[in-house]
């Protein structure tokens, strides 16, 4: 046999088990998971679980409708924020903006996408904290500590915005030239051009990169722990506090040894996040998927 094929098909299955290996790990987590948040499915119905609001698992009542909502809120507000601005940011620094603006624009965005979570949960509290509870809360409600839904939703906003605008600018980046070129021909401005043609043309990239930004925020812990106020109750509006899932296992992990079914109703949050974020990553990946094919 040919040693050139012999490295090729050796190369081939080397790759085929790490990626078999990478699906299993995956199998393997969210079996495990399941497994140990089992005992609390003998006690308590699935809807119980995942619709009911009282939370007291020191007489094994564990509602998390306020952390599912709690969660939801955050990155709604996340999302809703970041969006805008990070498409805007992206559509000027690749249509518009001059070489020695990325120069410095690109490498800032590297560094605040590497920053630790925990500087953005400080930044929060030292900043926007105090802001709402100063300026913004007493116009609206008699009393606000300032930890609440918005502080959460606006820290995530800024940490999920360098990703969003690092992969619209790829996205953008990857439309041939020639569809530019061909609608300015046709006598288009550069904003007609980015929006009917640039946008109209990447929006299934747009939004796996969205669903990309919304895993990443379902995930984050630190920084949003820090400044939504962890109070297991379901938020009606933007300046209550609410208690995110991933905030529910950090803060209680340490807890959860004395009461084994309290361990088991952890191990399901854990199983909730994982099952959202698992969904939401294949959505992306199928959008991406058809993007792809629409270019080829």
């Amino acid at each position: 046999m040919n040693i050139r094929i012999l490295k090729d098909r050796t190369a081939s299955g080397v790759m085929f088990f790490l990626t078999v290996i990478s699906l299993l790990l995956v199998f393997v987590m969210g079996i495990g998971l399941y497994l140990k948040s089992a005992p609390v499915f003998e006690e308590h119905t699935l809807k119980e679980l995942l619709f009911s609001a009282n939370w007291k698992p020191m007489k094994g009542q564990f509602g998390f409708l306020p952390f599912i909502m709690g969660t939801i809120w955050v990155t709604g507000i996340a999302v809703a924020m970041a969006l805008p601005i990070a498409l805007l940011t992206a559509v000027f620094l690749t249509e518009y903006a001059k070489s020695y603006v990325r120069k410095y624009v690109f490498p800032a965005l590297d560094i605040l996408a590497a920053l630790p979570s925990v500087i953005y949960g400080v930044w929060g509290t030292l900043l926007i904290v105090p802001w709402i509870s100063n300026k913004l809360a007493p116009h609206f409600v008699d009393f606000s500590t300032g930890y609440t839904v918005l502080a959460g939703g606006i820290v995530l906003g800024i940490m999920i915005l360098p990703l969003l605008v690092s992969l619209f600018i790829e996205i953008f980046s990857s439309v041939p030239a020639e569809f530019r070129e061909a609608s300015l021909s046709l006598g288009a401005t550069k904003w007609q051009t980015t929006k009917f043609v640039i946008i109209r043309k990447t929006m299934p990239g747009i939004l796996a990169a969205v669903v990309l930004a919304i895993s990443r925020a379902l995930g984050e812990t630190i920084a949003v722990l820090m400044v939504c106020g962890n109070l297991p109750e379901v938020p009606r509006s933007l300046l209550d506090s609410c208690y995110p899932i991933p905030a529910l296992i950090a803060n209680n992990y340490g807890e959860m040894l004395s009461l084994p079914l309290y361990e088991a109703a952890l191990m399901f949050a854990a199983l909730i996040l994982f099952v959202v974020v698992l969904f939401f990553n294949v959505i992306s990946r199928v959008v991406l998927y058809r993007l792809e094919k629409t270019f080829n």
